[in-house]
C-alpha cells in the first residue's frame, strides 16, 4: 500500500555549473526554481494497479524516484507499506565497470534484499535475464536491452509488495518484453501493487486499475483509464500550433475540437446485416457524416476502432489513404468500406476531423466512442488472436525427406 498526501518537490535550476560557486561566493541568485512536483496526492491499495501519463517534463519519473526512496519530498508525506522495488531510469543503481554477477550482489543489497535473500535467488535471478556467459562480463560491456533484462530480473526477484515500472522496459525485446509483462500479471494476480509509469497507452488500459496523468508536477486527473486516457489525448492535441481555442466535453466519451468542422453522425453498418451488429469477416461500411463551417486549409477525415478494453484495434484515416478531401463548406458523408476480420466482441468506434496526417497541429472535432458496435459469429475458418491475417497454408517435401 503506498499513500501519498500534498507532495511537492523543488528544484533549483542554474544556467551554468560555476554559478552554483558564484551563489555561494556573492551572495547573489544565481538560480531559478523549478517546482517539478506540486500539492500531489493519490492512494495505492495493496493489489492494485495504478498507471501514470503525462508528457515528457511532467514530473512521472520524479514521483517514482520519491516513491522509491531515491529523492525525499520537500513538502507532504509518503506512507508505505512493505518493500518497494522496480525499474527507474535504465542504470540506477549500478555500477558498469563490474561485472553483472556482482551487480546482482550490490543491487540486489540496494533494494533491500538480504545477503541469504541473494545467494538462494542469484541462479534464478541469471536465468530469467538469459545473460548466459555474460553474467561475467562487465556492465559497461552491456547494450541497453541487457541493461534493462538484468535490472528487471533483480528487481523481481526481491519479491516486492510494489512493483514501480518506468520506460525502462521499452528498450527491450519483445520476447523480453512479453516476458516481463507475464510476470509482472502474475505478480499482480497475488496481490501485488504495480505503479506504472509509459506512453504505451494500450499497456495502460489494460494493465491499470486507475491512472493519474500529471500536467507540469500537479494532477490534472486521476481515475478511470479510458477517461484519463482520453484527457490526455486531449492535452496533446491542445499543444497543438492550430488548436489554441480547443473545447472539450469530459468523461470517457469525450469530444473536442475548435468547431471549423463538426462531426454530425457517426456508424458502422453490416452490408449484409444491415445492422451494428456483424460477423467477422463481413463487408462493412463505417459512415461519417460531418460539417464544415467555414473555410479550412486542410481537412482529413478519420475512424478509430477500440476494443471493449479501450485498446486501438485498427485506425484509419483520409490521409493516409491518399485521399484528398472537399474543402468546401457544406454537410458531407465519409463511407469507409472494408472487410471486419476482428475477432468477436464488443467494439466502439471513434471518429475525428484533423489536418494532416493526425491530429496534433489542428483538431477541428475528435470524438471518443462516436458509436457501438459487436462482432458476433465468425465468417469462415475459425482463429484466435485480435484479428484475421487470412493467410495461404502450403505444405512441400523437403530435401531431408
Amino acid at each position: 500500500m503506498i499513500r501519498v498526501t500534498n507532495i511537492g518537490k523543488r528544484f533549483r535550476m542554474y544556467s551554468n555549473p560555476a554559478d552554483r560557486l558564484k551563489e555561494i561566493l556573492f551572495r547573489r541568485v544565481m538560480h531559478h526554481d523549478h517546482d517539478a512536483l506540486k500539492g500531489v496526492s493519490f492512494e495505492v491499495p495493496s493489489g492494485e494497479t495504478l498507471g501514470i501519463i503525462g508528457h515528457n517534463g511532467a514530473g512521472k519519473s520524479t514521483l517514482l524516484k520519491m516513491l522509491s526512496g531515491v529523492l525525499l519530498p520537500d513538502t507532504g508525506t509518503i506512507e508505505r507499506g512493505g518493500r518497494i522495488t522496480g525499474l527507474l531510469e535504465l542504470g540506477t543503481g549500478f555500477n558498469f565497470e563490474l561485472s553483472g554477477e556482482r551487480n546482482i550482489e550490490n543491487n540486489g543489497l540496494l533494494i533491500g534484499m538480504t545477503v541469504e535473500e541473494i545467494a538462494e535467488r542469484r541462479e534464478s535471478i541469471i536465468a530469467f535475464s538469459e545473460l548466459g556467459e555474460f553474467i561475467h562480463e562487465p556492465l559497461k560491456t552491456y547494450s541497453s536491452g541487457m541493461v534493462m533484462r538484468l535490472a528487471f530480473s533483480i528487481a523481481i526477484h526481491a519479491e516486492p509488495d510494489t512493483f514501480l515500472v518506468d520506460e525502462a522496459l521499452a528498450v527491450g525485446d519483445a520476447h523480453f518484453q512479453q516476458k516481463c509483462y507475464k510476470r509482472i500479471q502474475e505478480f499482480r494476480e497475488r496481490g501485488g501493487s504495480i505503479l506504472l509509469v509509459s506512453h504505451d497507452l494500450n499497456s495502460i488500459k489494460m494493465l491499470c486499475d486507475k491512472v493519474l496523468l500529471l500536467d507540469h508536477g500537479q494532477v490534472l486527473e486521476h481515475g478511470d483509464p479510458e477517461r484519463v486516457v482520453n484527457s490526455y489525448n486531449f492535452l496533446v492535441a491542445s499543444m497543438g500550433d492550430g488548436n489554441a481555442q480547443l473545447s472539450r466535453t469530459g468523461g470517457a466519451n469525450s469530444e473536442y475540437g475548435t468547431g471549423e468542422a463538426e462531426l454530425l453522425e457517426v456508424g458502422l453498418l453490416g452490408r449484409d446485416s444491415l445492422a451494428n451488429v456483424v460477423s467477422s469477416g463481413e463487408r462493412v461500411v463505417c459512415k461519417v457524416r460531418y460539417q464544415i463551417n467555414r473555410e479550412i486549409p486542410d481537412l482529413t477525415v478519420g475512424v478509430l476502432v477500440r476494443d471493449r478494453f479501450g485498446r486501438d484495434i485498427f485506425g484509419t484515416n483520409s490521409n493516409l489513404l491518399g485521399y484528398e478531401v472537399p474543402l468546401q463548406p457544406g454537410v458531407w458523408e465519409a463511407d469507409f468500406e472494408m472487410d471486419l476480420d476482428i475477432a468477436p466482441g464488443k467494439y466502439t468506434l471513434t471518429a475525428a476531423l484533423h489536418s494532416e496526417a493526425n491530429h496534433l497541429d489542428a483538431c477541428y472535432h475528435w470524438k471518443d466512442a462516436a458509436a457501438n458496435f459487436e462482432v458476433a459469429g465468425v465468417r469462415g475458418p475459425l482463429y484466435s488472436g485480435i484479428c484475421r491475417l487470412r493467410p495461404d497454408l502450403q505444405i512441400i517435401p523437403t530435401r531431408e525427406s
